[in-house]
């Protein structure tokens, strides 16, 4: 019996050993992946840690989601995703994912920074849910190349929306933005309706620009391998949205002359 409970073990051990592995450059666990892919954070409308544990859950049922679930939550963590702000997760519990330890957030440590249960569920923080078939907006991004859209483009994207991509690509790689279409909401300083993107993990950090109106903006190149984008729309007026693409490339092969058609 223990002997083959021993090849029993050894077995399970090895499919687990094979189920990790190293993709694109990027360590993370094959089961997982698809699955990681449909978990993404919100914020309320009204800004940060506005959401009781009944409005988040409103928020993700909303969407045709639900509450992500500490796995779920670990597995988009395996792959990149990295977002400063603590939500609301399964069975009331409060944390955020940590991909890299920065002064500002994780308390210098990596992975899921759990608050715990929390047994005041009126306590307002943001929600992390969990919709593999709820893509569009937003998401962890891990391909070479890939285009990224305003949700419904290209018919106008609807009010009160909130998007954020994590992009992260192979290590000794960079991100080069190129945007090919772009028409947001107009306003002073782009405080209505706007696409930010930062030079980091999250969107703490790394403040490259806020975009609004119907030009173009210029190409945007990552310092490192990883970038977010986030999108808002307020409660009123809509346009016609955005239509981008990165594409990695060899840092070590970059100069001023690099471009892309």
């Amino acid at each position: 019996m223990r002997v083959l409970a021993f090849l029993w073990a050894l077995g399970f051990l090895l499919n687990e050993a094979q189920a990790w592995s190293i993709k694109n450059g990027i360590f993370h666990n094959s089961i997982w992946l698809e699955r990681a892919a449909g978990v993404y954070h919100r914020e309320s409308r009204k800004g940060k840690y506005q959401l009781t544990y009944r409005e988040a859950k409103a928020v993700c049922k909303y969407e045709g989601g639900s509450l992500a679930t500490y796995d779920q939550l670990e597995a988009a963590r395996q792959i990149g995703f990295h977002v400063c702000a603590a939500g609301w997760f399964d069975k009331g519990r409060v944390g955020y994912p940590i991909v890299k330890p920065g002064t500002n957030c994780g308390f210098g440590r990596v992975g899921i920074i759990d608050y715990g249960y929390r047994l005041n569920k009126s306590e307002k923080w943001d929600v992390y849910c969990y919709n593999p078939n709820a893509k569009e907006c937003g998401g962890v991004l891990t391909n070479q190349q890939k285009i990224i859209q305003s949700p419904g483009f290209p018919a106008e994207y609807q009010d009160e929306q909130i998007c954020y991509w994590h992009i992260r690509v192979r290590l000794g790689e960079r991100i080069h933005l190129h945007f090919l279409d772009f028409d947001v909401e107009d306003d002073t300083d782009c405080l209505a309706d706007y696409l930010e993107v930062y030079d980091s993990y999250d969107d703490v950090s790394g403040f490259t620009g806020r975009f609004c109106g119907d030009y173009l903006p210029e190409d945007i190149i990552s310092t490192g391998n990883v970038m977010t984008l986030k999108f808002l729309s307020d409660a009123s007026v809509s346009a016609g949205g955005f239509q981008l693409q990165y594409t990695a490339f060899n840092a070590s092969l970059f100069s001023h002359n690099y471009t892309t058609n």
